[in-house]
């Protein structure tokens, strides 16, 4: 049974009684670790304590799987359904029966994914449970904490990796050197949808997006990561969001919103904001 830091969410097989004295991903410069100390549980504790799954539909073809309370940063997974087998992404830090119960009724689940090592959350465990494959990018693979007496079924790739028919996976690099969105072409009713995790941002309003080296941190992302991103993801038509919590989300003219987005925030990467900023200092 894996350790889960409540802080990220993310699983530590850990060996031993006691949880490990810190969570390697919230020490990193990207995350952060309580003043008061790292604090951990496992999967049975917080089914004891009361947490559960929650499962809805987003859109047709795309099911939302995550926790009640929120866990760590709290993201829910994306279970998207493909001709070829389903695929999650961004795995929630807990899984009980009535969540693998849903992912059955779906149709099961054939791999998992994730945007970025802060969201691997039960990646292991959705593994074990639907003997499913672990896609992550090769930059990153060694962020994947497994437990030592089962190998997890895992493939890494670099650059793109089509998955079936009009869903690939995109590393764009940023956030992580890995960091990866997922483009569904057949989404919004054929418009085209990417799965961004928080490898790009959305805002509060829902009207424009940001880039974030580490967004608790209040670090931004420089402009060469930026650019990255925006190239990664040009060739890939969308007209729809979606990040790593229920909400907020892009509906419409994501494409326009994320280029108008990038034109905003790289004035203020450049010190060319606005004169009425500058007058103001």
């Amino acid at each position: 049974m894996p350790w889960i830091c409540l802080t990220c969410g993310n699983h530590d097989y850990h060996e031993g009684d006691q949880p490990p004295a810190v969570c390697a991903i919230c020490a990193d410069d990207r995350q952060w670790v309580p003043a008061g100390g790292q604090r951990w549980s496992t999967l049975d504790r917080l089914k004891t304590d009361g947490y559960h799954s929650h499962v809805r539909e987003v859109e047709p073809g795309l099911i939302g799987v995550g926790a009640e309370p929120v866990i760590g940063i709290g993201q829910r997974g994306l279970l998207l359904h493909t001709n070829e087998g389903n695929i999650l992404w961004d795995p929630s830090p807990y899984l009980d029966d009535a969540a693998i119960q849903a992912v059955q009724r779906a149709g099961g689940l054939r791999a998992i994914s994730a945007s970025h090592p802060h969201f691997y959350g039960a990646i292991v465990a959705w593994s074990q449970a639907f003997d499913a494959q672990i896609l992550l990018p090769q930059a990153d693979i060694h962020w994947l904490s497994h437990p030592t007496s089962t190998e997890p079924q895992v493939t890494t790739w670099e650059g793109t990796l089509p998955l079936s028919d009009g869903v690939t996976l995109v590393q764009c690099g940023g956030h992580f050197p890995g960091s990866s969105v997922l483009h569904w072409a057949a989404g919004a009713e054929g418009r085209g949808v990417l799965l961004t995790g928080d490898t790009i941002n959305i805002s509060p309003g829902e009207d424009r997006v940001a880039f974030l080296y580490s967004a608790p941190n209040r670090l931004p992302l420089p402009e060469q990561g930026v650019h990255r991103v925006v190239e990664a993801v040009r060739p890939y038509p969308f007209d729809r969001l979606y990040g790593h919590w229920w909400e907020p989300a892009i509906r419409h003219d994501a494409q326009k919103v994320l280029q108008d987005s990038t034109d905003h925030y790289l004035t203020f990467m450049r010190g060319t904001a606005p004169s009425w900023i500058a007058d103001a200092n």
